[in-house]
């Protein structure tokens, strides 16, 4: 029995779950939301446990009209995610004796980590030969790793897969060092954490958006067809 495929190249497929992926408009404000909230009222207030409340309190509520509404809670669980790791590091430095500054510091740390995580493994696969975006093709060609045995896929999506390391390494590249400047007194440890704040929300979406007008861009050039296995040992 043949599996249908709904799209018929890879562009199309690749566009198609990029799309439910990111989640709109709605999926992009409900992830920076909590972030914008968090910063700007460490900035006014200079009190951590008061910018957490308040950027929980807005996941939280952004989490009930999704429920009510009956759509999918995805993103804003995902940002509860993060706001939940990154109070669990400031209450580590709060452990380590870390004053206010030092805990919203600790804050953006994991995301720092997350993006330098991402980015290595990303680029492991690529140099492996099994990019990322490629089990995207996988997902719906009928054979998950069926895609690997065509080289113009798989160079496809070793491009598509570069372009998502991108904006990791540039985050990871302004954010470290920002970091790093608060922890270590070469920077005032307040002005850090408004320039990571701003950094995030600059580096959040915007940056993912770019990247992705890069791959829209480079899948318009392309029609390469989906290998559906299942049709070819019909």
């Amino acid at each position: 029995m043949t599996r249908p495929v709904a799209e018929e190249t890879v562009e199309a497929v690749v566009r198609a779950q990029l799309a439910s992926a990111l989640g709109g408009r709605r999926g992009m404000l409900e992830a920076a939301v909590p972030t914008i909230l968090f910063t700007l009222t460490f900035i006014i207030s200079k009190e951590l446990e008061r910018s957490l409340v308040v950027s929980v309190a807005a996941a939280v509520v952004l989490l009930v009209v999704r429920l009510v509404q009956r759509s999918t809670v995805q993103f804003v669980l995902n940002s509860l995610f993060g706001i939940g790791i990154g109070a669990f590091f400031a209450w580590r430095s709060a452990q380590g004796g870390g004053d206010e500054n030092d805990q919203a510091l600790a804050y953006f740390l994991p995301g720092v980590i997350y993006n330098g995580v991402y980015a290595v493994g990303i680029s492991l696969s690529i140099i492996a030969r099994w990019p990322i975006m490629g089990f995207m093709v996988g997902s719906v060609a009928g054979d998950p790793t069926a895609w690997h045995r065509d080289p113009q896929i798989v160079r496809l999506c070793s491009h598509l897969s570069w372009m998502l390391v991108v904006p990791c390494v540039i985050r990871v590249a302004v954010q470290l060092p920002l970091y790093l400047a608060g922890r270590s007194g070469a920077m005032d440890p307040e002005a850090a954490v408004a320039v990571l704040g701003l950094s995030k929300i600059l580096m959040g979406w915007p940056l993912q958006l770019a990247a992705l007008g890069a791959m829209v861009w480079l899948l318009a050039r392309n029609r390469t067809p989906v290998l559906n296995t299942e049709e070819e040992a019909a």
